[in-house]
């Protein structure tokens, strides 16, 4: 049959063959030797994302500048780790040197966790075209006794022109249009642990237990190989495990978690693995304070 397949494609058929439908997206991820042979690169911008100035000073990747997570995750309306203004949002990369020419690089605190949350937010500004997580962090990168620097590093602010994509953020209202459709018309992905996700254990500060109707589990940290080696699983693990969620090419792919931070690693995910996703960023914080139904299942 292959051989057959060649023949045909040789003679100018068009011969059609199973592939896969979701096509990798290998730029989204770098790893650290390649960091290394390009740390002076000079339209390189790499990005330390963290919430603690102890993150950043005991220790990062020379030439790195800080980003601190309050200035691209607000309070609003009492809800935590919200989206401030794209305005707001563009000047805090800009004062970091992220211009239209920069190949950003990001990693940061929580296993990056916060990085995958930056990604979110350039991708929401439609700048995330190159940008890329550093496959295994700070932890990987201090693991290979790679260099550190204690130097705080800056940037002349950069010229950033954003074409905003809102539509990749989804908000309560259109979360409950989603939960409303027909089972296995949308995927929608919980990032909490899996005892939040069940009812067993709530979520800090959210007093109803359980998760949004029709939703799976994939607690982000899963997809890692361990909290102290925070590389990414294997493409074919990641893939099936999105494949046991029933996740669907040209199907609607929605992540939520508590306040939108654990889902962000979800959707950088799903989008590494082709899918088209986008994420409801109040997650189940303003699901459940809306009173908005939820069940408790064990885990799907």
């Amino acid at each position: 049959m292959f051989f057959r397949a060649i023949a045909l494609a040789v003679m100018g058929f068009m011969v059609a063959l199973p592939v896969c439908a979701e096509k990798l997206r290998p730029e989204m991820l770098v790893t650290t030797e390649w960091l290394a042979d390009h740390l002076k690169d000079p339209d390189l911008a790499v990005l330390c994302v963290d919430s603690t100035p102890e993150f950043y000073a005991r220790g990062h990747i020379p030439g790195a500048r800080q980003i601190k997570l309050s200035e691209i995750a607000v309070m609003r309306d009492g809800i935590p780790n919200e989206l401030p203004s794209t305005e707001t949002l563009r000047q805090a990369f800009s004062a970091v040197g992220v211009g239209n020419r920069s190949r950003v690089v990001l990693y940061g605190e929580r296993s990056n966790l916060f990085a995958a949350r930056a990604y979110f937010t350039l991708d929401y500004l439609g700048v995330a075209g190159h940008a890329a997580l550093l496959d295994g962090g700070i932890e990987k990168w201090t693991a290979e006794h790679r260099p550190l620097s204690m130097e705080t590093s800056s940037a002349k602010a950069a010229l950033l022109t954003i074409s905003p994509r809102k539509e990749i953020l989804i908000d309560t209202a259109a979360m409950r249009t989603l939960a409303a459709k027909k089972p296995g018309s949308v995927t929608l992905v919980d990032a909490r642990p899996a005892k939040e996700f069940t009812g067993e254990q709530l979520s800090e500060d959210v007093a109803k237990a359980g998760h949004i109707p029709g939703a799976r589990s994939l607690y982000w940290m899963d997809m890692l190989v361990s909290r102290e080696n925070p590389v990414l699983r294997p493409e074919a693990e990641l893939r099936r495990m999105y494949t046991e969620l029933n996740a669907v090419p040209d199907q609607p792919l929605v992540t939520y978690c508590r306040t939108g931070m654990q889902s962000s690693f979800d959707y950088f995910v799903a989008k590494y693995l082709g899918y088209e996703p986008s994420m409801y960023d109040a997650s189940f914080y303003e699901w459940s304070r809306e009173d908005l139904p939820a069940e408790t299942s064990p885990k799907k």
